[in-house]
């Protein structure tokens, strides 16, 4: 399951993240591709330097503040944040993202987007899943959240740039299956509650979705 976050970044924000990675110094993405990944990785990124702290910071903020990500999530940290960058002929052939990154489990993996999508040909994220392969490419301030164990690539850009911030998160959930239903028990709560208030029946869901949290959390 993954899910599109709108209006993740203000435009404010997202004109202040361009900025700070136009000022930032690229590497080749290869170097902290796994063995197999560095195959097929074809990128720049950023994930060292005297802005990157600051381009998480921001992040992290705007992560912290939805309430939509914060539900899907369930998230206990951010455990690893980068730049990305493609220009022309560059892409990111079929992976996995790593289980672990700096000792830390990743249970999800997100992709912020600070590009316009009409200054670039390509560079689609594509998912794949049992239904077939998924394409997202979406307005700058817009991201996508989406389990790390996906088999997922991004396509080759054949003009322009496409610039954003990855990163991973670990949940206080492990299972996708258990993060769903906490998700959806979250939605039907909220839904009630603009319908129709406090009422009985919203507080014993209120109550079920507290006590699977309680038997799922892992803090």
């Amino acid at each position: 399951m993954l899910l599109c976050l709108q209006n993740l970044c203000s435009p404010e924000e997202v004109t202040q993240l361009r900025q700070l990675a136009a000022e930032s110094e690229y590497a080749d993405g290869r170097k902290t591709a796994g063995w197999a990944a560095r195959e097929v990785k074809r990128n720049e990124q950023v994930e060292a330097g005297p802005r990157i702290d600051t381009i998480r910071s921001l992040v992290r903020k705007a992560l912290e503040r939805n309430a939509l990500f914060n539900s899907f999530a369930q998230p206990k940290s951010v455990t690893r944040m980068l730049v990305s960058r493609y220009t022309t002929g560059m892409e990111y052939g079929r992976h996995v993202d790593d289980a672990l990154m700096g000792g830390r489990r990743a249970d999800l993996s997100f992709t912020l987007f600070l590009s316009d999508p009409d200054t670039y040909q390509g560079g689609e994220l594509v998912m794949e899943g049992v239904e077939g392969e998924t394409e997202i490419k979406l307005a700058p301030g817009e991201a996508v959240i989406y389990p790390t164990a996906s088999l997922h690539r991004v396509s080759e850009v054949t003009s322009g740039e496409r610039l954003a911030v990855v990163g991973w998160v670990r949940s206080l959930v492990r299972r996708p299956d258990q993060r769903e239903v906490l998700f959806d028990l979250d939605r039907v709560c909220r839904s009630l509650f603009e319908k129709s208030g406090k009422t009985e029946e919203l507080d014993v869901l209120l109550k079920t979705k507290s006590n699977l949290l309680r038997q799922w959390a892992e803090d």
